[in-house]
């Protein structure tokens, strides 16, 4: 499907220089001599080389289509990450460099989408937030600050985040998988 520059938006993936690339960011520049033009951070989904580019407006590119699937996250073994097809029970076994640090917050059972492109994954998304205990904090210095603040702490997937004073060890959070932070108490 053909698309103009200026409708390239964060997270559209496009055919461009032979091979594919996902938007990173987007910004529309509108100078005040000359035409409009979109400035698009990419980063190739093959090799994750990034290219910044300009598309003006008169320009078209190929968006592609991504086929998602959902898959359930098995176990891992060694590097590997093994998932399950939830609608034919194949499995699929990703390297844990594809999936990156966001490995860690991969629990058993986890549905996590996996996008394809004839029938190559090309990239994986996990759920926005997680519920996860917190197996060590630092107690909190009474009187430290009048400011609202944040002290470091340590969650079971030895990821660390900063929560606010009151939450403790042994209590269950929700974090955020894409930001890496603390969210709210978990109920």
């Amino acid at each position: 499907m053909k698309i103009n520059g200026n409708q390239i938006t964060p997270g559209m993936v496009i055919e461009h220089q032979g091979g594919l690339w996902a938007a990173v960011k987007t910004n529309a520049v509108k100078p005040g001599k000359g035409g409009a033009f979109n400035q698009v951070e990419l980063k190739n989904l093959i090799d994750g080389r990034k290219l910044n580019e300009r598309f003006r407006a008169d320009e078209t590119v190929e968006r592609v289509r991504l086929e998602q699937k959902d898959f359930q996250y098995l176990y891992a073994e060694g590097d590997d990450l093994v998932f399950m097809d939830t609608d034919s029970y194949e499995q699929l076994t990703l390297a844990s460099d594809f999936v990156g640090e966001r490995a860690a917050f991969l629990q058993d059972g986890m549905t996590v989408t996996v996008e394809m492109h004839e029938d190559r994954p090309i990239g994986i998304k996990l759920p926005d937030q997680v519920v996860l205990e917190i197996v060590e904090a630092d107690p909190v210095v009474k009187g430290q600050t009048a400011a609202s603040s944040y002290k470091p702490a340590k969650l079971e997937n030895g990821l660390r985040v900063l929560v606010p004073p009151f939450i403790a060890s042994g209590e269950r959070i929700v974090v955020d998988t894409n930001e890496v932070t603390y969210l709210r108490r978990a109920d």
